[in-house]
């Protein structure tokens, strides 16, 4: 059991000197507490765990009768609050956090105190139940929102509004200009946000917006999709993602993906018939900033003043580019072993006993949830692509040619970007990345600069995605006058990139009975890495053009072979469909998986919660692992929180 940390341990022992909650119990198991009087004098709200909330003024007793400051701070149910973000591992934060001040610290206006939203507690328990669920821990008896909430009738209040920051007002754009306008500007969250949503309204049939997560300061980390149907995955259609602004201080990336998406609203709108057959046969994810906590601190210096770091981590100080699961190392161990199987290789437990952000979580929830197929990393800070492993083979090799076995599809994927970039074709090696004109402005990553935990490696070793990363030029925070200029070199890049997702074949892996058989695996003779079917059967095999042979298989089925020829035009993914037959007699030898450090031969469901054992409810009556963090409170320790 992780043991908890120092400071947490500090401000759990303040709360035994001064329960916040008698140790008396009604039938739901909430402490027996009236409810304080709505008419009250108001005081200054002095608590540091809510100082960010949107009011200032307070009153004693509150809603939960303790009657002052030092009575709330000293509080099993304070006490929560401040450590719940730990707990959670991020979720639902801030959300949770503002929603128990209000009921431990009401907002007080004109002598009265003012309730929250009965709705606003509603629809956030509704969204993070399960990240309690997951730690087999009960709802907080004071988030009760029957009890301590009330309705719009009473003048209840939002205090999740700060977290929208205006976002729900229009800006409308400058007179005299039609709504295909594109501001070629630098978009601060609020107006990110408020550009997202226009476009996806204005092309509401093949649009919708929708958030993966939160930062860890609480903004949404917003993507807005594009599809024939969007919201939901089409059989045979190929998913695509382009991120921006993983390091918060790049900001090209976050600008080029709020553009491309008015471009392709416009253009379908328009009757673009490259856009509308592209939006008609792919499912397109565009999360323009992955970092936006990051990308405040950088905007806060501005363009031409920002430094070559300041605003590159989220607010923990964590590079996300080298947050996510080093399985690179553990692909090398694998790869050295014949017959073992090196893809979908699992998180490790020892992972989540570190500091993983919520904007890394959040990506990796994603890719379990969509079949991507291709995806795309958009940098700044030099100009060139480079693709998979960034890992070097031999650790101790900062810089060494290490290719996956697809390497022959990323040079081809990276190729597709650069070789339509108009600078990174310029012939002069004087320019921003000429260092790499001898290599056609591509380069493996490895053989760049290594380095461990990066997204595209996580990408091509956990899921079935292709990941390359794009840096579009030397200045990470460009001038605004330079943004039209950056659009016109990236804008065909891009969609000639996410064509790309229609290379290869793709088709349906059934039963006799055509019933769809997910989990297959899709091998390619030479090349060691298997893509898996998604839940409705459907995949997609990216493949250079040349003969390959095919193998479909799934346990308790016989395998099926089949010789396939990609001619070199070809541009749009061959139809190749299985029929498995299943095993008559004797099972059928499969690649086995390495049983160690729980890496087993079949890839994770998408639906299963990565965090291993340390998450799941406890058996046999014992105490949840979080119990250790609350033993210090002794008698008032805040048994509400246990299911049984």
């Amino acid at each position: 059991m992780r043991p908890p940390p120092p400071l947490l341990l500090t401000m759990l022992v303040l709360a035994a000197a001064r329960p916040g909650c008698e140790p008396a119990w009604d039938p739901e198991g909430a402490c027996s507490r009236s409810v304080a009087a709505d008419s009250a004098t108001c005081v200054d709200l002095q608590l540091q765990t809510c100082s960010d909330i949107t009011y200032n003024r307070t009153a004693f007793p509150t809603l939960l009768q303790h009657r002052t400051r030092a009575a709330v701070e000293s509080s099993s149910e304070y006490i929560l609050l401040s450590v719940l973000h730990h707990l959670l591992e991020g979720q639902c934060n801030p959300d949770l956090r503002l929603l128990g001040c209000a009921v431990l610290a009401p907002r007080c206006e004109g002598g009265r105190v003012r309730r929250p939203c009965r709705h606003v507690c509603g629809a956030l328990r509704e969204a993070c139940q399960p990240a309690f669920d997951a730690i087999d821990m009960a709802w907080p008896y004071f988030l009760d929102c029957g009890r301590y909430f009330s309705g719009p009738e009473e003048g209840c209040y939002d205090p999740l509004e700060k977290l929208r920051g205006g976002l729900d007002i229009e800006e409308a754009l400058p007179s005299g200009y039609p709504p295909t306008f594109i501001q070629f500007t630098h978009h601060s969250y609020a107006q990110m946000v408020r550009v997202l949503r226009r476009t996806a309204a204005r092309c509401a049939h093949i649009s919708k917006t929708y958030s993966i997560g939160r930062s860890f300061d609480g903004r949404d980390l917003l993507v807005i999709e594009f599809s024939s149907r969007p919201g939901q995955h089409e059989l045979m259609e190929p998913e695509v993602k382009l991120i921006g602004n993983i390091h918060g201080n790049e900001v090209a990336g976050r600008e080029m993906l709020i553009y491309l998406a008015q471009y392709l609203c416009s253009e379908y709108l328009l009757g673009n018939p490259r856009i509308q057959r592209l939006l008609n046969t792919t499912r397109i994810h565009l999360l323009p900033s992955m970092n936006p906590d990051g990308y405040e601190v950088a905007a806060a210096e501005g363009a031409g003043y920002n430094g070559w770091t300041s605003g590159r981590q989220n607010a923990q100080n964590l590079d996300l580019n080298r947050n996510f699961p080093d399985l690179t190392s553990e692909y090398y161990r694998l790869a050295s072993v014949r017959g073992v199987r090196s893809d979908h290789i699992a998180i490790p437990q020892h992972y989540w006993w570190g500091k993983v952000a919520p904007e890394t979580k959040a990506v990796m929830k994603w890719m379990r949830a969509i079949p991507f197929v291709l995806s795309a990393s958009l940098h700044g800070g030099d100009l060139v692509v480079s693709y998979p492993f960034d890992f070097s083979k031999h650790p101790q090799e900062e810089k060494m040619f290490s290719p996956t076995p697809d390497e022959k599809m990323f040079k081809l994927l990276a190729r597709a970007y650069a070789d339509v970039h108009p600078m990174m074709m310029d012939r002069s090696e004087n320019r921003c990345g000429g260092n790499f004109l001898k290599r056609g402005s591509i380069i493996n990553g490895a053989d760049w600069y290594s380095f461990t935990g990066g997204m595209s490696d996580f990408n091509y070793l956990h899921s079935n995605c292709f990941e390359i990363t794009v840096e579009l030029g030397c200045v990470k925070f460009p001038p605004e006058e330079a943004l039209y200029t950056i659009w016109q070199h990236n804008k065909e890049p891009l969609l000639n990139f996410m064509e790309m997702v229609h290379r290869g074949i793709k088709g349906m892996v059934m039963d006799k009975f055509g019933k769809p058989v997910k989990n297959a695996r899709i091998l390619v003779k030479g090349i060691r890495h298997a893509i898996t079917t998604a839940p409705d059967g459907d995949y997609w095999r990216l493949l250079p053009p040349g003969a390959h042979i095919v193998i479909a298989q799934a346990p308790g089925y016989s395998r099926v072979i089949k010789k396939v020829i990609i001619p070199s035009r070809m541009k749009r993914a061959g139809r190749v469909d299985f029929i498995l037959q299943p095993l008559r007699t004797g099972p059928q030898k499969f690649l086995p998986g390495s049983r160690r450090g729980g890496l087993g031969g079949e890839p994770q469901e998408p639906d299963q919660e990565p965090l291993g054992a340390r998450r799941q409810p406890t058996t046999g009556g014992s105490k949840p692992w979080w119990w250790s963090y609350f033993t210090s409170l002794g008698q008032h320790q805040p048994r509400w929180l246990l299911k049984y």
